[in-house]
């Protein structure tokens, strides 16, 4: 049993979600497990495209306010332990409870959604790590940002979450500090790359000329959507032309569905439309496709997570662009794990600054791709390892089954 935030709806993909979720489903077959369960948003779609069988997920809705989601998890908690008659017979709680019962073990997916920006993740997680505690079955956290806006209310879920977990793996220096805060331990708490940082590669030829990869998110913090626009549009001018490679941009958000501009599409036009260079646009199809682009561009330039991730983990160069605090933490580390640093501020891209940075990383490409070539070795068998420890705690869930 594995939860992820996945499911594609109304044609939406998020790549990142569903590239964690693909290469945990990979590591474990690799590893001999025989079926994954799947919690999906659209359980039709992903059953469909990974081969596992798929529940939707238990569901808390934020707009019902916290002491809602807080009697939900008070009423989940009953159903995993034998009461039945705490939430109505159609609730998805059960479906999920009886997919845990049938599992070995339960693997939350990596992500960067245990913080209070969004509380119905944090419960959610809550939730079915006390499934699995009720019902005995081993629990792992894989790859997890945590934080860094963290209440209170849902530090103390998180704390319980991870405390309750066999293993609990953390893809940032500053989320390994934050586990070590809420008090876990060393080796079970461990630093680890993110979970799809070497997710195989799609087989589609990628485009011929040299080309600079560029995703950005809608979400700009607290700058202003057009002037943000008109400052990416102007860096990416100046990219194209000092460094001769074609701006080819590419959503990790976005719409499946051909012609259709949504999510970071429509960022993409918007500063499109305000440059002077000419640039392509290559589709959102799947994770794979994605790693792909990224992994075979000159350079990166990003406010997404898993641009960088697949870049870095190739020894791609790679700016990443942090629009506030949680950004940053995200690509500091993704960018940091595979020796890189090249992050900057939004306001840097806004006042002209992150020229000269974008600069320095492109005269920097040789040793940039030389040191990360090394450093990717080393990861590589560090998730390796990770996965060995995951498929050991889920094994011996089945020798007591």
């Amino acid at each position: 049993m594995a939860i992820g935030d996945i499911g594609v709806v109304d044609g939406m993909i998020h790549v990142g979600d569903e590239a964690m979720f693909e290469a945990l489903v990979l590591a474990m077959r690799a590893r001999a497990a025989t079926a994954v369960t799947g919690l999906s948003s659209a359980p039709a779609d992903s059953a469909e495209r990974y081969g596992v069988e798929a529940v939707r997920p238990i569901g808390f809705a934020p707009a019902s306010g916290r002491g809602a989601m807080t009697e939900r998890l008070a009423r989940v908690t009953a159903v995993a332990g034998g009461d039945a008659r705490a939430l109505p017979a159609d609730d998805p709680v059960h479906a999920v409870v009886a997919a845990v019962a049938d599992a070995d073990g339960v693997v939350v997916a990596g992500g960067g959604n245990m913080a209070s920006t969004w509380p119905m993740h944090v419960f959610e997680r809550a939730a079915l790590g006390r499934i699995a505690a009720a019902l005995g079955r081993p629990l792992v956290v894989s790859g997890q940002t945590l934080g860094p806006d963290l209440s209170a209310e849902d530090a103390a879920l998180v704390a319980e979450l991870l405390a309750g977990g066999r293993l609990v793996g953390l893809r940032e220096d500053a989320s390994d500090a934050l586990a070590g805060g809420l008090g876990i331990e060393s080796p079970r708490r461990t630093r680890t790359p993110d979970d799809a940082a070497f997710l195989p590669s799609g087989s589609e030829p990628t485009p011929d000329e040299p080309y600079c990869l560029v995703t950005l998110a809608r979400h700009v913090g607290d700058a202003d959507p057009a002037a943000a626009e008109a400052a990416s549009a102007a860096l990416l001018d100046e990219v194209a032309a000092s460094t001769g490679l074609r701006i080819v941009f590419s959503a990790h958000f976005g719409s499946l569905r051909p012609g259709e501009v949504r999510g970071d599409d429509a960022v993409h036009a918007g500063v499109a439309a305000r440059m002077r260079a000419a640039v392509s646009v290559e589709p959102v199809v799947d994770a794979r496709r994605s790693a792909a682009l990224a992994r075979n561009a000159a350079l990166v330039v990003s406010s997404r997570y898993h641009p960088a991730v697949f870049a870095a983990s190739a020894a791609v160069p790679v700016v990443g662009v942090a629009v506030d605090e949680y950004t940053r933490v995200k690509l500091t580390g993704a960018l940091g794990t595979s020796g890189q640093a090249s992050v900057v501020a939004l306001g840097e891209v806004l006042d002209g600054r992150a020229r000269a940075r974008v600069a320095d990383v492109w005269a920097a490409r040789d040793r940039i791709r030389s040191e990360g070539s090394a450093v990717a070795l080393e990861r590589r068998a560090d998730a390796e390892r990770w996965w060995d420890r995951v498929a050991d705690v889920l094994s011996a869930g089945a020798r007591r089954a």
